[in-house]
Order: structure tokens, then C-alpha cells, then sequence
């Protein structure tokens, strides 16, 4: 029996994926990865989407394990590797294999997170937050110390083979997994979550403690760092997911919201094309919109670019699904 849709999942599904796409703007056409309060929406852009799919695999997680991962494969990890195929043929494939897979590395990181959870539930579900958080610690190290680890690779003779293998796994990504985990334990006591996060005062604790932590700088110790990225990036998506819960019954009516919906229902196929309608060729007209000095007139022109990117992901999501194989291959629809 498929699953009812939850109206404000989707809608916040369908806000992170927008950001999802304002940040590669800036990044890859405008060259500036903190432009346009950029640097405030990295701390809960992805934790938002990893919560999110925690959230839904949850139910799903009990299924036949067969079943659960054949499907995910077929979802995640096909489209991923034809995507890539398309955007980068050999010989420039096999070079973008590494940790973050030529930019395809979250459908390929979530289908280990599937995995990682699946191990947890049949295996050590008491042990699940421990194992969340030694995974996350893990990965969060692994990342901050490659470049050393690089550095004395010559001195251990496997450590190349390790490091190449780290990469092929985007082990380094990892660290996004306690995120995820979150989102499977909510929801499994959704009822006492939501009576907490219905209280005004949460909120506003939620909201202030966000804005705080993302007004400080990022901090030279490691330990401060990783506090920084666990705390801000639970706090940030807990924020989110509270005000859209909240926000639900009196925006349902606007066109905007049903907007939400519809990219939120499509993320996959967003996040599968929209690296094939970056407005690359803007990156000579970055120099002028950041002399101009207006944090107000970059978030409008990244924002109406991110839009119009979605808008064609949109239409071309539209038209490929109009072939069901298509459809089924690049997107993971049902079969007709």
C-alpha cells in the first residue's frame, strides 16, 4: 500500500531542493560559495534533506531487505551513474569517481545510509544513536584531516589503497548520517516530538538558537567545528521542519506552498538535471553583482535564477517521464 503524502514534507522537501540549487549557482556560475547568505543556508540545507529521508525510510525499512534495497538501487544508484555518464563521458567518468562524484554524491551517499540503517535496525537497533554518532565523528575526522593523511600516505604502504577506497565510497559524506538517523528516530516517536515542538517556547529557543550559531565564525579547532556542524545543523533543520509544520494549515491554500509540493515531489529529478541548466556562462558577470556590494541584490538575482533553473528541470522532468522506460530508468517511476 503506497504511503500517504504529507503535505508539509513535501513542501519542505521542494525549499531545500531550491536551495540545493541557489547554492550551486553560486558556486559554480557566480565562483562564490558564501555569497547571498549562502554560508547561513550550508549549515541546515543538507541536514534538512538527510533528516527528511531518514524520516521517510523509516517505514519503509521494515519491508523484505531484498526488496528494500533492489528498489533503492534502481532509484538511487542507476540514475546516479547514467547522470553521470551523460554530464561527464569516459575517460572523464572514471576521474570523477572520487568522494563527491562529479556533484552526484547525495544519492549515492543516501543509498549507504539505507544500508548503514538497515544494519542498524536488524542488527543493533539499541546500539542505532551510538553507531550514528561514531559514523558521523568518524567521517567528520576523516574529513578534516585528508590532507595529512595524503601528506604520510608514502610512509604506509597501503594508505593510498585505503584513501582511494575512502573516496570511492564518499566515506568523508558520511558525517552527514547522524542527520539522517534523526530522522528515522522522529519519526518513530513523532507524537512526543510533536507535542514538544508545538510549544512556543521551542520554538523561539529553536529559531534564536539557529541565528546565533550561524552568526559565528567557523572556529580553527576541530572539536569546535564538528560542535558547530552537528549543533547548528540539528537546530537549523529542526527550525525548519517546526515552522513548516506550523505553517501548514494556513498556507495550504497558496500557490506558492502548492508549488513546494510539486518541486518536493520531484527532487530527485531536479538534483538529477539541474547541473545540466547551470548558467555557467555568468561566471564574468560575478566580478560586478559582488562590487555592487548589496547582500539584497545577490539573493534576489541567485534566488530568480534558481527558480528559473527549476522551472526547466521541471520541463524536462515533465517530458522524460512522458516515456515510462525513461521514466523508470532516470527517475525510478513505477513501471506502466
Amino acid at each position: 500500500m503506497p504511503q500517504q503524502r504529507i503535505e508539509y514534507i513535501d513542501a519542505m522537501r521542494g525549499f531545500t531542493m531550491i536551495l540545493v540549487v541557489y547554492s550551486h549557482i553560486c558556486h559554480f556560475c557566480l565562483g562564490d560559495s558564501t555569497m547571498a547568505f549562502n554560508d547561513v543556508f550550508f549549515l541546515f540545507r543538507l541536514p534538512c534533506f538527510f533528516f527528511i529521508s531518514g524520516w521517510l525510510f523509516e517505514p519503509v525499512a521494515a519491508r523484505p531487505l531484498r526488496q528494500v534495497v533492489g528498489h533503492k538501487f534502481m532509484v538511487q544508484i542507476v540514475p546516479t551513474f547514467i547522470f553521470l555518464l551523460l554530464l561527464a563521458p569516459p575517460p572523464e567518468f572514471f576521474r570523477q569517481l572520487g568522494a563527491l562524484k562529479g556533484g552526484y554524491w547525495f544519492t549515492f551517499v543516501l543509498f549507504e545510509f539505507f544500508l548503514i540503517y538497515l544494519f542498524t535496525v536488524r542488527c543493533c537497533r539499541r546500539g542505532g544513536w551510538l553507531l550514528a554518532l561514531t559514523v558521523t565523528v568518524a567521517a567528520f575526522w576523516f574529513s578534516s584531516c585528508q590532507h595529512q593523511l595524503r601528506t604520510v600516505s608514502t610512509s604506509y604502504s597501503l594508505m593510498p589503497e585505503l584513501l582511494d577506497a575512502a573516496g570511492l565510497l564518499s566515506m568523508s559524506m558520511w558525517r552527514y548520517y547522524l542527520f539522517f538517523y534523526l530522522g528515522t528516530w522522529v519519526r518513530r516517536h513523532f507524537q512526543a516530538f510533536e507535542k514538544q515542538a508545538s510549544s512556543p517556547t521551542v520554538i523561539f529557543g529553536l529559531t534564536v538558537g539557529f541565528c546565533v550559531i550561524a552568526s559565528t565564525a567557523h572556529p580553527a579547532s576541530h572539536a569546535l567545528e564538528f560542535l558547530r556542524f552537528t549543533i547548528g545543523g540539528t537546530v537549523g533543520m529542526l527550525m525548519v521542519f517546526v515552522w513548516f509544520r506550523l505553517a501548514a494549515p494556513w498556507m495550504q491554500r497558496m500557490a506558492v506552498y502548492r508549488w513546494l509540493q510539486y518541486i518536493g515531489r520531484r527532487t530527485l529529478d531536479i538534483y538529477m538535471l539541474h547541473y545540466f541548466f547551470l548558467p555557467r556562462m555568468l561566471m564574468p558577470m560575478s566580478h560586478e553583482l559582488r562590487a555592487a556590494d548589496s547582500l539584497p541584490l545577490e539573493m534576489l538575482t541567485v534566488a530568480l535564477l534558481s527558480l528559473a533553473v527549476t522551472a526547466l528541470c521541471l520541463i524536462a522532468s515533465y517530458v522524460i517521464r512522458l516515456n515510462h522506460f525513461l521514466g523508470h530508468l532516470l527517475f525510478g517511476t513505477k513501471k506502466n
